[in-house]
């Protein structure tokens, strides 16, 4: 099974309690939109890394929590009053290239132990600042029960897809009990809109399986190259007249 899997992750799930379960469901299988890479997908990941993502954020002023978001344990509640231009001061500090010291409940691995593993067992290490993206960081308004609402557009991943379009658990458990979930995979080629794409002679074909670079008549620049089957056999690069391999995908 290949493709890219968009899952929407439920409130109360991280990311691996989710790929665990669809590892379960998706054999074999080496709030908030997860994309998953299965099978040869996965060597696709590199090219998602450095894309971006958007939240739609809610700041509660006054509350402070273990797991710094609603989910975890209050250990500071106070009345404080933020009025929208005050925030819209704070804001400004947290734009463009930041330092971000990364939070005990997440999934980063420190000396082989991931960080919320350590604090479930009420631990806690030290964490180096990491570097962060705010490209964008608005105000939308506020909600009846006082608290903020933020659009923040942040580094990474995530890139063209959206939550919209993504399934939930409920309806990957049941694609799976009826073997239809791979239905529901995209391919990798979704992973790049809009580039170039090419289709391949059967002589292309079995050099580029061969991962030779190819005689092709294409623009100098990246191209998506397909079998005539429509296998999407690789991403590659054009120049001068000659294709070279970037990462393959097809089956070996």
């Amino acid at each position: 099974m290949n493709g890219i899997l968009l899952v929407d992750k439920p409130q109360g799930w991280t990311s691996f309690d989710v790929a665990a379960k669809l590892k379960g469901l998706c054999h074999p299988m080496a709030t908030g939109l997860l994309v998953l890479f299965l099978g040869r997908a996965t060597r696709a990941v590199p090219f998602a890394e450095n894309h971006t993502k958007r939240y739609i954020a809610s700041l509660r002023p006054g509350v402070v929590t273990d797991t710094q978001d609603i989910t975890g344990h209050i250990l500071e509640s106070r009345s404080c009053s933020v009025s929208p231009a005050e925030l819209e001061e704070a804001l400004a500090s947290f734009r463009g290239e930041i330092e971000q010291i990364p939070p005990m409940y997440s999934a980063i691995q420190i000396n082989g132990h991931r960080l919320y593993d350590i604090a479930r067992r009420g631990g806690e290490v030290e964490r180096r600042p990491r570097p962060v993206t705010i490209h964008e960081l608005k105000l939308l308004g506020q909600t009846e029960e006082g608290d903020y609402l933020l659009d923040v557009l942040c580094s990474k991943e995530v890139g063209a897809f959206r939550v919209e379009q993504a399934h939930t658990m409920e309806e990957l458990i049941a694609a799976a009990e009826s073997g239809t979930i791979e239905k529901m995979l995209l391919g990798v080629d979704s992973l790049f809109p809009g580039m170039t794409k090419m289709t391949a002679s059967a002589e292309q074909e079995r050099m580029i399986r061969c991962g030779n670079a190819v005689e092709a008549e294409a623009e100098d620049g990246e191209v998506l190259v397909y079998s005539a089957s429509g296998e999407l056999l690789m991403l590659g690069r054009a120049e001068g007249g000659v294709l070279y391999t970037i990462k393959s995908f097809f089956e070996v």
